[in-house]
């Protein structure tokens, strides 16, 4: 005796070897012995064989036309032999019997399962729309396999090049377009990035990279709504200095300068003066919206996007020869011996004399010439000159909180386009990197400048009891990061006892956040907790963080790409194939004159900072790669030289390196701290 029985969904049938009341034992063709359910045995029968039984009912299957089947079956319950003898004959065979079976089950949309071996036709608008979805499907498959041959031909069919950066990076698995190209890679045995631009799709790696970020960080467009610089309404007094700022050429949200009253009094007012757009811009407000769903203004070689609309930037930038409303610390320092005597907060305008300029004054304005070693013929002179002596003793200070020097001896890097009069780079630009050492006479100015600025407005905020978004890092024990957060910590990197950043509103929004907090301190001393815009614990200075952290984040990453990019472009316009480079860990290395991080063979098993020149054998634009290989070690031993800056360094892979969400084998069904990089302290 035979058993035809369903398990999982499918069919098998073989030889009973035993039966109980509630199962039996079978041994199918194979030889293996199962044990089935009787209540899943659909037919018992003693000729022909299992096999055949199975193959006939397979074959008579697909002979029953569904429509037919469903129109003539009864509205009740039925059984699959009911079926087949209104179908085939009033006398079916077992084959026959099976064939329905087969039938029925495969055609859920039509009949519905109702036990062993009984079924009920579904109503006709459940059929309907079960139909209509099906040849959806089919046509959906259809426009996948067209899709499919394209790609593989070389040709990218328009909705797969529209939504590109999509498929790549935040792919709907499940999509067609998505589909087709995971089945496209696999059959050209291509990578999606080769496939796509040999399909056309890319044509620049520039453009590639651009509107990837743009796609992930500014899906609405770069463009800003129609806004007004909203007018600052308090009278506010005019300063007796004569301010100047130091950026460079390229700035334009100039959010800082510095003034020095007394010299040769023997108390010495040292100003630090901060732009003030939080005397006019209010929390909730159409400009404070724009400037919050931004966070920061974005850098790149070439082109930034602001914060800020220009429009309102010039409102409140320090620009030289304009009475500039500024939010001003004054600490009055002992001449001789650079004791502080007493700190104030003002709400001014401020006269800005002179934007001097890095990169014009950097080989002018020297360590020699504000140590008076040499001549110093330029504006400003006696007043930089104790701004750079304060500077020094600022730092000597932290430096003995921290327990150990800061050490800028890796460059900073200028990147320079040239060839595009439009402005916004397209990828085809010449670019020429030069090296800016770290810890210039000026870069020093400012860099102390504004962490004092920093730190003592920390001190202030929480003197009152106003709370403020602060920077803190617990020791520079390995591992330890900074952290942001609303109470006043020590910053270890610093040596301070606390830390915010305010000194830069018109393109970080925590430093407009803290400069609404300071405004309120410096208007009403004690009592600013009670009218400060965010109070103790209030959620929205969390949520400021949280978001201003993921904005931070994704922008340093999208710089550190970009700049990759140009580094590589810089390396193919200048024919560049051999660089030394130090060596870091694991094959990791640095090369000397370019900001380039890579890995090269044969340096895997070199100590730290070994000193090697390797051949670049391969580089990527798209995916960043940079191939290389240790052609000889340039020294014998090498030191264990140290590089830090106010807080730890660890090596990394390179940085901007392309990562794709698209998977091929799938189955288709923190931030730096300003004392690190002194250029940027402000």
């Amino acid at each position: 005796m035979f058993a035809l029985f369903e398990d999982a969904g499918k069919f098998f049938a073989g030889r009973i070897l035993s039966e109980a009341e509630s199962s039996m034992q079978i041994e199918l063709e194979s030889g293996k012995r199962v044990k089935v359910k009787a209540a899943n045995v659909l037919i018992k029968f003693d000729k022909p064989s299992p096999a055949e039984l199975i193959a006939d009912g397979q074959r008579l299957a697909q002979e029953i036309d569904l429509d037919l089947a469903w129109e003539f079956a009864p509205e009740t319950e039925f059984t699959f032999g009911d079926l087949a003898r209104d179908y085939f004959d009033a006398k079916a065979t077992l084959a026959q019997q099976a064939g329905a079976l087969f039938r029925l089950f495969e055609a859920p949309h039509y009949f519905r399962r109702m036990g062993k071996g009984a079924f009920k036709k579904a109503p006709a608008d459940i059929v309907k729309a079960a139909l209509l979805g099906i040849e959806r499907k089919k046509q959906v498959a259809a426009q996948i396999e067209q899709w499919t041959e394209e790609l593989a031909q070389g040709r990218c069919p328009a909705p797969i090049a529209d939504q590109i950066y999509k498929i790549l990076f935040r792919p709907d698995k499940n999509g067609p377009e998505y589909k087709a190209l995971v089945e496209a890679a696999k059959r050209s045995q291509k990578a999606p990035l080769d496939l796509l631009k040999d399909a056309g799709a890319i044509n620049s790696p520039y453009q590639f990279h651009w509107k990837r970020f743009l796609f992930e960080h500014f899906p609405k467009g770069t463009g800003f709504p129609a806004l007004s610089a909203p007018e600052i309404k308090d009278e506010l007094p005019l300063a007796p200095v004569r301010a100047f700022s130091i950026d460079d050429s390229a700035t334009t949200e100039i959010d800082d300068a510095l003034s020095v009253q007394g010299l040769g009094s023997g108390t010495v007012i040292f100003g630090v003066h901060i732009a003030a757009p939080g005397l006019a811009i209010q929390p909730d407000s159409p400009v404070d919206k724009v400037a919050r769903d931004r966070y920061s203004t974005v850098y790149m070689p070439g082109w930034k996007l602001t914060m800020l609309p220009d429009e309102v930037v010039q409102a409140y930038t320090l620009i030289e020869g304009r009475d500039c409303p500024a939010v001003s610390i004054y600490l009055t320092f002992d001449e001789a011996t650079l004791e502080l005597q007493s700190r104030e907060t003002k709400l001014e305008r401020v006269p800005i004399a002179v934007n001097l300029r890095h990169d014009k004054l950097d080989h002018v304005i020297t360590d020699a010439t504000l140590s008076g070693a040499a001549p110093a013929d330029y504006a400003f002179a006696d007043e930089l000159a104790f701004a750079y002596r304060l500077a020094k003793d600022l730092k000597a200070k932290r430096e003995v909180v921290r327990g150990k020097p800061e050490n800028f001896n890796r460059p900073d890097y200028n990147f320079r386009l040239e060839g595009n009069a439009d402005g916004e780079p397209d990828g085809s630009e010449q670019v020429r990197i030069s090296i800016r050492a770290r810890g210039t006479a000026l870069d020093l100015i400012v860099a102390e400048a504004m962490i004092l600025a920093n730190s003592h407005w920390g001190a202030i905020l929480a003197e009152s009891g106003v709370p403020g978004i602060y920077r803190s890092q617990a020791s520079l024990a390995p591992g330890i990061k900074v952290r942001m957060g609303t109470k006043p910590a020590p910053h270890a990197g610093m040596g301070v006892a606390q830390y915010t950043w305010a000194t830069s509103p018109l393109r970080r929004y925590v430093d407009l956040v803290n400069q609404w907090q300071i405004i309120a301190c410096a208007r009403h001393g004690r009592t600013a907790a009670l009218v400060a815009p965010f109070k103790p614990k209030d959620a929205q200075l969390f949520s400021v963080i949280s978001g201003f952290e993921a904005a931070y984040s994704a922008y340093n990453g999208f710089q550190s790409g970009i700049e990759r990019y140009w580094t590589l472009r810089h390396l193919q316009q200048q024919g560049l194939t051999e660089l030394t480079a130090s060596v870091m860990k694991d094959g990791l290395v640095r090369a000397d004159e370019l900001p380039l991080v890579f890995r090269a063979l044969g340096c895997e098993n070199l100590p730290r900072n070994a000193h090697v020149r390797v051949r670049i054998t391969g580089l990527d634009e798209l995916t960043l790669d940079v191939h290389a290989s240790l052609i000889e070690r340039l020294d014998e031993a090498a030191p264990a030289a140290e590089s830090e800056g106010a807080e730890s360094e660890e090596d990394e892979e390179p940085s901007g390196v392309l990562t794709l969400a698209i998977d091929l084998n799938a189955d288709d069904s923190a931030p730096t701290d300003t004392a690190a990089a002194p250029a940027s302290a402000s």
